[in-house]
């Protein structure tokens, strides 16, 4: 807990304490000058190069206080002389400092117990730009930025109801970076939005540089490999959310929003599928699931069945897997994490590299390495298959934070399938789905609605809009109507 510094009537020993405080930084800009007409009164100007908007402190802060009389000093200062609605006393020294690092202008005064704080803020920032990670064919094509106030304002944009809730805190002992919670009052339960504030009210940490070092501070179970928190770019999903009864933690310096609860069936979901008809939302959404499992287990399944279990495969089929193999030189499984390991590779390696260079890489890589391996004798053509269509499988799947739980788990399946086939294959999704049962957020269940009930239409299947007429199970009892009843 910060100590309370008040600031001196006497404007040389403010001037004095924040020359200590801000000795060595170059980039806060400190001016002391006198003001009025007859030039009979001292004030001291501190703004911080970069982050301020230079032409609205001259022409609505410095000019005024130059041409007035300054007649009722100091009470015309702040009353009427300075140019800006978004003003107000400051009386504690500390505060002064924050806001002056956060891209607001402060004026202290000679004889005055207070400094004057001007909202004067211009931030260095990307325009609204397409999301890069959430591509949809049909729907709003704008992103989040790196800017607080822009991110919130494209929410507002689309939200233009009172209820709609910002509350802005500070979470950082040095970055005081600004987050703030978004919700709608009468939708969002009460005990979550206390829950999450006390929450950040705990993070004690130098600095949060982004949202995803936020959900690590926040998360429940850190060693669950599902995501626990939906991070997206997109404010039409954000807005979605929030219309459902959820929060949004809106981080500065973070192109992504965090929404919270979640259940596992909202990373399934895509920004059009509520855009385009529901048949093909739904067809959609079903094949993101089938993938889903071909990610996680496809791998496995081909070991145990070429390594455990032959007998289930037609014997012609049997035979051309025989003849694929019989010139590579190590086990199935040796063989699977061979190819497993250079697509990851070369996943990351696109990953890295910019722009259209990485996924030029990622293709042309992709099909010199397999069919160089096969060429060589090393892997065999079913194996490079195999593992090419686990990789299509795995990013069908919307979000980002999920497809990398499949890129772990699928190592844990090749692992169980190597040692007990198809044993192994059912014990290991077996103990994926118990781990699921075992997650929760905010009190909701994970695998909500197929655990806990709630609303069943918007889960495999979309169904038309219609009939969405209950809001999910996450939303505070008395508001889950949010179609009339006609």
């Amino acid at each position: 807990m910060q100590i309370k510094t008040y600031i001196f009537q006497d404007l040389q020993l403010n001037i004095d304490y924040l020359n200590r405080r801000f000795e060595d930084c170059n980039d806060i800009i400190k001016k002391r000058f006198q003001i009025g007409t007859r030039r009979n009164h001292a004030c001291y100007l501190l703004y911080t190069d970069g982050l301020v908007d230079y032409v609205m402190i001259q022409d609505n802060v410095i000019r005024p206080l130059l041409i007035d009389p300054l007649k009722e000093y100091p009470d015309s200062v702040e009353n009427w002389i300075i140019e800006s609605a978004d003003r107000r006393k400051l009386f504690d020294m500390e505060e002064a400092i924050t806001n002056i690092l956060a891209g607001n202008t402060l004026l202290f005064f000679d004889g005055c117990d207070f400094a004057i704080m001007v909202s004067s803020k211009k931030f260095p920032s990307r325009g609204i730009q397409t999301p890069d990670e959430e591509v949809s064919i049909r729907g709003p094509k704008d992103s989040f930025n790196e800017s607080l106030r822009f991110s919130t304002a494209l929410i507002r944009r689309r939200i233009r109801d009172t209820r709609l809730k910002v509350e802005q805190l500070q979470v950082g002992v040095r970055s005081k970076t600004d987050v703030a919670l978004m919700y709608m009052k009468d939708l969002v339960r009460p005990e979550i939005i206390h829950q999450i504030r006390t929450e950040l009210d705990q993070i004690c940490v130098d600095g949060i540089l982004d949202s995803g070092m936020l959900e690590q501070f926040l998360e429940k179970k850190v060693n669950s490999p599902f995501p626990q928190y939906q991070h997206t770019q997109r404010p039409d999903k954000v807005s979605s959310g929030i219309l459902e009864g959820r929060i949004a933690l809106v981080v500065d310096n973070s192109p992504e929003v965090l929404l919270l609860p979640v259940t596992w069936n909202v990373f399934f979901q895509a920004g059009d599928d509520y855009y385009n008809r529901w048949e093909a939302a739904t067809f959609g959404r079903l094949l993101r699931y089938a993938a889903a499992m071909i990610a996680i287990g496809l791998p496995g399944f081909y070991i145990a069945v070429a390594d455990f279990h032959t007998d289930v495969i037609p014997t012609d089929l049997i035979l051309f897997f025989a003849k694929a193999r019989e010139s590579v030189p190590f086990p199935v499984v040796i063989e699977v994490l061979m190819m497993e390991i250079a697509f990851e590779l070369l996943r990351e390696a696109g990953i890295r590299l910019p722009g259209q260079l990485g996924g030029t890489i990622g293709i042309v890589g992709g099909l010199i390495v397999g069919q160089a391996a096969v060429e060589a004798g090393l892997v065999s053509t079913i194996v490079v298959i195999v593992v090419a269509l686990t990789a299509i499988a795995s990013f069908s799947v919307p979000s980002e934070s999920f497809r990398s739980a499949f890129r772990l788990l699928k190592f844990g399946m090749i692992a169980a399938c190597a040692l007990w086939g198809l044993y192994g294959y059912f014990l290991g999704f077996l103990a994926i789905l118990i781990h699921l049962c075992s997650l929760e957020s905010y009190g909701v269940p994970y695998l909500s609605p197929v655990v806990g009930g709630g609303e069943r239409k918007d889960d495999l299947v979309r169904m038309p809009w219609r009939m969405l007429k209950m809001r999910p199970a996450f939303t505070r009892s008395d508001a889950r109507r949010r179609q009339n009843r006609k």
